[in-house]
């Protein structure tokens, strides 16, 4: 089985097409299998680009412990770059189907190849149930919880995915390896989470970090980025256009007010391929 090995951000996943070979029969055994970093080849999990009758391809996420995820920000942009450089939708402007929906993705093309992706990643989900989350509040902003014998205030919003964000004062200290895995299995989040502790700098300027849920911490998470985004406007702490600061790099964001769309830019790399050898 051909797989290419890429990253957004340093949040990187194997890529499988099954454009030209069978799609893996169980992809959640060879996510498991793949990812690990001393017996695989590495990675937060695998992403299957897939043929599709709605858009360019289609987008399946598998987290490193096998779990499926509806949506991930990082990754689809890479998709759009593997299918503009393999040749399979070689154009500026790509559609991939995801579980959030069909996404429309715009490439910057140098000497021949994606670099950087921007990505309308559509309306954010506010509504608690259809997050899901059973925290109080419409929308659920700064919502009082225990966790870990501490009272935090979370705000949530779905990109396709849950997320949970935190405001702190210093991101770099927050214990996020010991809060992290509390707050993604806490009752409250029937689904699990993604939790995000982020540090405002400036109203124009954010410093994050992420605990994936079914990953644990990684150094980039689109979706989460665009979250924080969301959070940071709910909450008056932001305005529309955001830098946003995670350990892997980068990202630009944009939402213009609730009815509007969270655009986010970020690059793409592609970093080795090779042969797994068990399909």
């Amino acid at each position: 089985m051909k797989f290419t090995k890429m990253h957004g951000l340093g949040n990187d996943y194997v890529y499988v097409e099954a454009f030209t070979q069978p799609a893996p029969a169980d992809p959640g055994a060879l996510a498991r299998a793949v990812s690990d970093r001393h017996f695989g080849i590495g990675s937060d999990g695998l992403i299957l680009i897939l043929p599709s009758d709605k858009a360019d391809a289609r987008m399946r996420m598998f987290n490193s412990d096998g779990s499926e995820g509806e949506m991930c920000g990082n990754g689809v942009r890479c998709v759009a770059k593997y299918i503009h450089d393999h040749d399979i939708a070689r154009k500026p402007r790509v559609t991939v189907e995801t579980g959030r929906g069909v996404l429309t993705l715009d490439l910057t093309v140098e000497g021949g190849a994606a670099r950087l992706v921007r990505v309308d990643m559509g309306t954010p989900i506010l509504d608690a149930e259809r997050i899901p989350t059973t925290l109080p509040g419409d929308p659920v902003v700064d919502a009082p919880i225990e966790i870990g014998g501490k009272e935090l205030r979370l705000t949530a919003v779905s990109m396709g995915n849950p997320h949970a964000v935190l405001f702190v004062d210093d991101v770099e200290t927050f214990p996020l390896e010991a809060l992290g895995p509390l707050i993604e299995r806490h009752p409250t989040f029937p689904r699990r989470v993604n939790f995000h502790a982020a540090q405002v700098i400036s109203p124009t300027e954010v410093r994050m970090r992420t605990w994936e849920r079914g990953s644990g911490v990684t150094l980039a998470c689109g979706t989460g980025a665009c979250s924080v985004a969301v959070a940071g406007v709910l909450t008056g702490r932001t305005g529309p256009r955001v830098l946003a600061h995670l350990p892997g790099g980068d990202l630009e964001l944009e939402w213009a007010d609730r009815e509007a769309p969270v655009f986010m830019t970020g690059p793409a790399t592609e970093v080795f391929s090779g042969v797994w050898p068990e399909g």
